[in-house]
């Protein structure tokens, strides 16, 4: 059984079992089922929109950001390989094969007894997150007990985070009754919080750079799209230092520009198309809770990080951070971690972040540094645990890499702090961050109105 979930799993995909689990969800709560149908099947197109956009800008990016770090001479024992293969480690563990199960089992069973609002299985493949963590503490400690404990704890932490975070997320991102749950992303809710707090104090909010300010100020050269061509452009420069006599490498600069544009000119068509579905979703939804045991619930569908990359602040800041990231591996004291693949991960990474600063790329870019800088210390720390884990599963380490990490997986300070947790075996430690968490559940559970209000004006 455990082995015909993690198939179809990875057989579809989020594009085909996201629409799926909207359906279903539709019909249980009574939604008319050519509505539902729509709903789910625009989900779908939405989806796979998100992933042809993507996966044909990433092949055209991807070369230059190497030839960027090649060009720099950093040389750092810890390679990053990217969550692609992080995915199928964790997917390929004894460990993560019996937290499919699981972690299904406490998504669905907390959601249908109101313990939360969000219903996290309709994004269940970025599961794989909480995988990486078990398997690396049963690696080290050999407590199956202990892993699953872990991974509970941390999923815990997720839904609460998930939910403190759905309205500013379905207003930023205009995706009405959705939230994001991916765990690798969602752990920096607290700290977006915080850190944009911190920045307004220091006036930082003055300093607007949303994509609208930007445009007003600047014109035509404020467009998204125009700005898209600059940045591309800009980063296939830092990509071709050494070819820029050629025009071979000018070729590629303008491809990386137009490649750039043309995400931020499609991207948000394709979205108003995801977005359709949930709102239509959610209207019937409301009408069929009506006099129901329901009434007066507000819950959110959690739906894949894809939906968030192209948006013009999100995109603009995470490109801005792939050549900042690169300066700051190599120059921050201790960190033995090159980031490569994930780099152009770095959109997805900053969503929490420029949701919660509503846009602000100057924000975005001032709070993506720091907490990528401290994931970066994780990633070091990890590495050892994380290629033995690999190892054990078959992966093959790269020809010059002492260790291999995931930038964009283990670059998470919170679920690294709770699996640093556990690690310790200190029953008390293990039990603080139990007992944190319940606090921190009930008091958002008894002011909930009040937290979404706050992000909504901050």
């Amino acid at each position: 059984m455990l082995e015909v979930l993690q198939n179809v799993l990875n057989s579809f995909g989020a594009a085909v079992v996201v629409p799926i689990m909207l359906f279903i969800v539709a019909l249980f709560l009574k939604v008319p089922p050519k509505k539902a149908f729509q709903s789910a099947l625009n989900a779908g197109v939405g989806l796979t929109g998100f992933n042809l956009i993507i996966n044909s800008f990433v092949p055209i990016i991807t070369p230059v950001i190497n030839n960027m770090v090649e060009q720099t001479g950093i040389n750092l024992p810890i390679l990053d390989t990217g969550w692609q293969a992080t995915s199928v480690i964790a997917y390929s563990t004894q460990v993560g094969v019996i937290f499919l199960v699981v972690g299904l089992a406490l998504q669905v069973g907390l959601f249908l007894l109101k313990w939360t609002d969000v219903f996290m299985p309709s994004d269940m493949w970025n599961n794989y997150s909480f995988m990486v963590w078990g398997s690396m503490l049963y690696l080290i400690t050999n407590n199956m007990v202990l892993a699953m404990a872990c991974m509970i704890v941390q999923n815990l932490y997720v839904l609460l985070f998930g939910e403190v975070i759905s309205r500013r997320w379905e207003n930023y991102y205009q995706l009405p009754g959705t939230t994001l749950t991916a765990p690798h992303h969602v752990g920096s809710v607290w700290y977006a919080i915080l850190m944009n707090w911190i920045l307004n104090k220091l006036g930082a909010d003055k300093v607007n750079w949303e994509p609208q300010a930007l445009k007003k100020k600047m014109g035509f050269l404020g467009e998204p799209v125009t700005l898209g061509l600059v940045l591309g452009l800009l980063i296939g420069v830092l990509g071709n230092l050494s070819n820029l006599g050629t025009l071979e490498g000018w070729g590629t600069v303008f491809a990386v520009g137009l490649a750039t544009a043309a995400v931020m000119a499609v991207f948000p068509k394709v979205a108003g198309i995801f977005a359709s579905a949930f709102t239509s979703l959610t209207q019937a939804s409301k009408k069929t809770a009506k006099g129901s045991s329901d009434s007066g619930r507000e819950w959110k569908l959690s739906v894949n990080d894809a939906v968030g990359y192209g948006e013009p602040a999100t995109l603009i800041t995470g490109l801005i951070l792939i050549p900042i990231m690169v300066v700051l591996a190599m120059i921050l004291p201790g960190n033995k971690t090159l980031p490569l693949v994930d780099l152009i991960a770095l959109p997805y990474m900053v969503e929490m972040i420029i949701c919660v600063s509503k846009g602000n790329v100057f924000k975005g870019i001032i709070s993506g540094m720091i907490w990528f800088s401290f994931g970066l210390y994780m990633c070091t720390f990890t590495a050892p645990y994380f290629t033995e884990v690999a190892m054990q599963v078959g992966v093959s380490i790269p020809e010059g890499a002492m260790m291999i990490t995931s930038f964009g997986i283990l670059n998470n300070p919170t679920m690294g702090l709770l699996f640093l947790a556990f690690l310790s075996q200190n029953y008390f430690i293990i039990a603080g961050v139990v007992v944190l968490y319940f606090v921190l559940y009930f008091a958002f559970r008894k002011n909930k109105e009040r937290v979404w209000t706050y992000l909504e004006n901050a």
